[in-house]
């Protein structure tokens, strides 16, 4: 298997690892933007289309597959948001029976799971020296979309962009599909940086705690004062 997107995908993550470290805000409201956007185009063609259909018996032949594939980048996108925010739901029962430490432990260990199992959904060849039989993740499935070269079912390129470039009348499916290893990617690297401030006693664990309580704690004197 090609080695090129496993160096592009390192790179892109040093890039942003180094874009966080000098601007974290800025990149904080561009992560947010993007899933913003996302939303809002999938509530916007959503609209449209009911306008469309039955306001004037027309539509958007496309806009089923747009909004299909706009909601898995917010879903795969979500992923690692949820967990470089706390955000993530989760059962913290055992968590909070057993000792700091051991608390400490067993967070770790999940994301140190979480982080294996972003690295094995994106290119699992590599447990092929450990005698397992294996048929590749992400990565090899979108270099096999982009060899072929099909399009899309449904969606297209404007007609001025297709004559410009000389492109296919469809959309390329590896290009709707490059977000399947920059999210599994992105799920890696995130729960690498949440073991390393497990580790360092900047976050107690993985999954969100019990935000509600906590705002019930702090706000319980406002309507006294």
């Amino acid at each position: 298997m090609a080695l090129w997107p496993h160096l592009y995908l390192l790179i892109f993550i040093i890039i942003l690892w180094a874009l966080e470290k000098r601007c974290p805000k800025v990149m904080e409201r561009a992560e947010e933007n993007l899933l913003i956007i996302i939303i809002s185009s999938i509530m916007a063609v959503s609209f449209g289309q009911v306008i469309a259909r039955y306001g004037f018996n027309t539509g958007w032949d496309a806009a089923l597959e747009f909004n299909m594939l706009a909601f898995s980048w917010l879903i795969l996108l979500g992923m690692s948001y949820g967990i470089k925010t706390n955000l993530h739901l989760g059962v913290d029962i055992v968590l909070n029976a057993v000792p700091k430490r051991t608390a400490k432990i067993l967070s770790l260990i999940g994301a140190a799971a979480a982080m294996l199992y972003g690295l094995l959904l994106l290119d699992s060849t590599w447990l092929a020296m450990l005698g397992v039989n294996v048929s590749g993740g992400a990565i090899e499935y979108w270099l096999k979309m982009f060899k072929i070269g099909i399009g899309s079912d449904e969606l297209r390129y404007p007609g001025f962009v297709q004559e410009l470039f000389g492109l296919q009348p469809r959309v390329h499916r590896w290009l709707v599909l490059v977000i399947l290893p920059i999210s599994l990617a992105l799920l890696s690297y995130r729960s690498l940086q949440a073991f390393i401030d497990i580790a360092r006693d900047k976050r107690s664990m993985l999954i969100s705690s019990h935000e509600a309580q906590d705002l019930v704690k702090e706000n319980q004197n406002v309507l006294k004062d």
